[in-house]
């Protein structure tokens, strides 16, 4: 195996045991609650954050394993399709009002929250560069 697709792995793992501690600290405080509240804020900000991420490091010359350890590695470990679904069929078995809902919400809302993270993450990076050119001319 190469050194740089170690270095992958690594950077891929250092940002999924990031992302999946913060998520952790998130579902302890939310776990007594009977609606599956941090899984749900998992999903959105992680979208947010993906979204921004990509944004704003899509005209940027970035090492790839900065995108790749922030996107793969810590937004992978941070969000969870698959607590989604299991918090979808607990909902639907007990309240299948809160379950459509709920999925509802997050597929939505991590869509649009996405876009506005990529909306702003771009609108930074294009702001650093223009701030960057117009002090080099001075």
């Amino acid at each position: 195996m190469n050194r740089r697709l170690l270095l992958t792995f690594l950077v891929v793992g250092v940002g999924g045991a990031l992302g999946t501690l913060f998520r952790y600290v998130i579902n302890i405080q939310t776990v007594d609650l009977i609606f599956p509240f941090g899984t749900f804020l998992e999903n959105l900000f992680g979208s947010l954050i993906l979204g921004f991420i990509t944004g704003y490091l899509v005209h940027k010359n970035v090492n790839e394993l900065w995108r790749t350890g922030l996107g793969v590695g810590f937004c992978g470990g941070f969000t969870t399709m698959s607590t989604l679904s299991a918090d979808f069929f607990g909902l639907f078995a007990t309240t299948q009002s809160y379950a459509i809902i709920y999925l509802g919400a997050s597929i939505f809302g991590g869509v649009t929250l996405a876009f506005v993270g990529y909306i702003l993450g771009e609108k930074l990076s294009y702001h650093y560069q223009f701030t960057k050119k117009a002090g080099e001319t001075n």
